[in-house]
């Protein structure tokens, strides 16, 4: 009896060993991250929402082959829309799959959700109000002239979603984008619009499901995308990339004392080798760290144009000096705690 539970013991333990997860104990930027099922994490251009004492990471499914758009006149790499990903955890090192949060549909061409579309950067927020968890993404065609917004809700963080519709926000074009909730309850909605040359601020309404009319343009014609947002000491943080398709390039960032109000450019936040390619990645969301004050992540998608879903994940500590400014140096490997190695 005793021969039979130690290798049954030894059945549970050996696969924990040979998938790593259960050994993790830092953040490692660019590796292979997996899942606690020992898969490989796929939630790319993600968002994270922390409710109840857990994090929940919602990001694109990126699975299959990889092929170039005919006729594009850039390089509009796609993969087969996979829907957008779940996955839970309590310590952001160790990542339980709990599943597809929002379908996909493969048989209705006309569908927003089509395999044949665009699905990017999903974010969601709780309203406390509703009680409900509302998802925004960007919804586009395959040679995104569509240039919109989709909205989803749920009554559970990890869903299913049920898809409501997408917009145009006020009549503007919508592409890359995330969704900032401020401390007082109130949502808005960053995205680039007008053909990527300049971004757009919406506040949304009390239930998060559309826009209100206070919209606001910023850094117009600046050419920015992939939006990435926190709030440190009173003021707004805006990370974003230039527009060039898949290919990295010098992330930037905008700071404004009101969300609404005026907003001001500034240079680089990265430093050190590879923060003109903010380390051959493109942001897509800062994450505020629970329970430790001032810490927060720079979460950053590492697209590899010709095979997405190996992309790799690329989150780096995001400091702040005493005069107010980001910094984001590349760490081999990192903890939570700001040991970094």
């Amino acid at each position: 009896m005793r021969s039979i539970t130690a290798l049954w013991l030894f059945l549970l333990v050996v696969p924990a060993y040979i998938t790593g997860y259960a050994q993790q104990r830092y953040i490692i930027p660019g590796a292979t991250w997996q899942d606690t099922a020992g898969n490989p994490i796929n939630a790319h251009g993600g968002g994270i929402l922390y409710y109840n004492g857990i994090y929940y990471w919602y990001g694109e499914i990126k699975k299959g082959s990889t092929w170039r758009v005919p006729g594009s006149t850039w390089e509009n790499y796609r993969v087969n829309a996979g829907g957008i990903s779940c996955y839970s955890s309590n310590d952001l090192l160790h990542w339980k799959p709990e599943g597809v949060a929002l379908q996909s549909d493969a048989t209705d061409s006309t569908n927003d959700l089509h395999i044949s579309k665009v699905i990017e950067r999903p974010k969601v927020i709780y309203n406390k109000k509703t009680g409900k968890f509302v998802m925004w993404m960007h919804i586009d065609s395959q040679d995104y002239s569509y240039a919109r917004s989709g909205v989803a809700v749920s009554d559970k963080p990890e869903g299913p979603f049920q898809y409501i519709g997408s917009v145009r926000p006020n009549g503007s074009m919508a592409r890359d984008m995330t969704i900032f909730q401020d401390d007082d309850g109130r949502a808005y909605h960053f995205y680039s619009s007008e053909e990527n040359q300049t971004m757009h601020i919406c506040e949304l309404t009390d239930d998060y499901l559309s826009h209100t009319k206070n919209d606001h343009r910023i850094l117009v014609q600046q050419a920015r995308e992939a939006p990435a947002v926190c709030k440190y000491n009173n003021r707004f943080y805006l990370f974003t990339s230039g527009c060039t398709g898949w290919s990295p390039n010098a992330a930037s960032y905008a700071t404004a004392d009101s969300i609404m109000g005026s907003w001001t450019a500034h240079d680089n936040p990265c430093r050190g080798t590879d923060a003109d390619s903010t380390y051959h990645a493109q942001s897509t969301y800062v994450l505020p760290v629970q329970g430790k004050k001032d810490t927060f992540i720079f979460m950053a998608d590492r697209w590899n144009k010709t095979n997405l879903e190996a992309s790799r994940y690329i989150w780096l500590p995001l400091k702040f000096d005493a005069e107010g400014k980001p910094d984001i140096w590349w760490k081999e490997e990192w903890t939570i705690e700001g040991a970094a190695l």
